[in-house]
């Protein structure tokens, strides 16, 4: 009887777990933006200028360098605000070195939160969200022994989805550590570009800005159209990776 009760209690446990669980996901991954697409549009026009960008974070001076973090947390966690429009502003507002430390925290704060978020909602709560087959995926890819050179070019090349590749990395067997590195170097460059673009408009070097846009709008154009052959890449170099060596090889046809 004892028995039986300790089992109906656990069960119990587990099913308010799975509830709360699911609401949390619903509340931050689904209801967050539905509430800012539907009674707060005025709030992404926003973030899609520059000029409103710069002009909110003026209005709030001292402020705006949490509130510059919190977006940049935010973009990352849920990704509704546009990121490089925020950037541009940064390094129109606070200069390169600045704009690239408030930047890296924003961003090393989200992928924690993120990080942490997918442990604590599980592997059914990301299979609803996402898809089982997507998670068990990259889950494979980051658990190789080459995940790691994989995490950082999923980071690093424009136009590969990098927010799956966030929420699996947190059910993964890669410890924060190595994959905080690995994101945040990885995305650093493309951040490094768009403070560029803002210091140099603040700076009025026009000429730098246009070849510096010229060169990431390419680099962003042709992550948009080649988007499919960019991840079939990464799946054959993680295809190529995984391959045993000969010595390997030689040794397990040995056994």
């Amino acid at each position: 009887m004892e028995q039986e009760k300790k089992e109906k209690l656990q069960s119990k446990f587990k099913l308010i777990s799975i509830v709360i669980k699911f609401s949390m996901l619903i509340l931050i991954l689904v209801c967050v933006p539905l509430y800012i697409w539907f009674f707060h549009q005025d709030l992404l026009h926003q973030f899609s200028d520059i000029d409103k960008v710069k002009a909110l974070f003026e209005q709030y001076k001292t402020e705006s360098i949490f509130i510059y973090i919190g977006l940049q947390m935010i973009q990352i966690i849920i990704s509704m605000i546009p990121g490089q429009e925020l950037q541009f502003a940064a390094g129109l507002l606070y200069g390169f070195w600045a704009g690239l430390f408030l930047s890296l925290v924003g961003a090393v704060a989200g992928t924690i939160i993120t990080y942490y978020l997918a442990r604590f909602l599980g592997k059914d709560a990301l299979h609803v969200l996402f898809g089982k087959q997507h998670i068990e995926e990259n889950l494979e890819k980051i658990n190789s022994k080459k995940g790691f050179i994989l995490v950082f070019l999923i980071y690093l090349i424009p136009g590969v989805p990098k927010d799956l590749c966030s929420y699996a990395a947190g059910l993964s067997n890669m410890k924060l550590k190595p994959f905080l590195i690995l994101s945040t170097v990885g995305r650093t460059p493309g951040m490094m570009g768009s403070l560029l673009i803002g210091k140099e408009i603040g700076d009025g070097n026009y000429t730098s800005v246009i070849i510096i846009g010229i060169v990431a709008a390419i680099l962003f154009i042709l992550g948009v159209i080649y988007h499919s052959k960019l991840s079939n890449l990464l799946d054959k170099i993680y295809d190529t990776l995984s391959k045993p060596a000969k010595s390997e090889k030689t040794s397990i046809n040995k056994r």
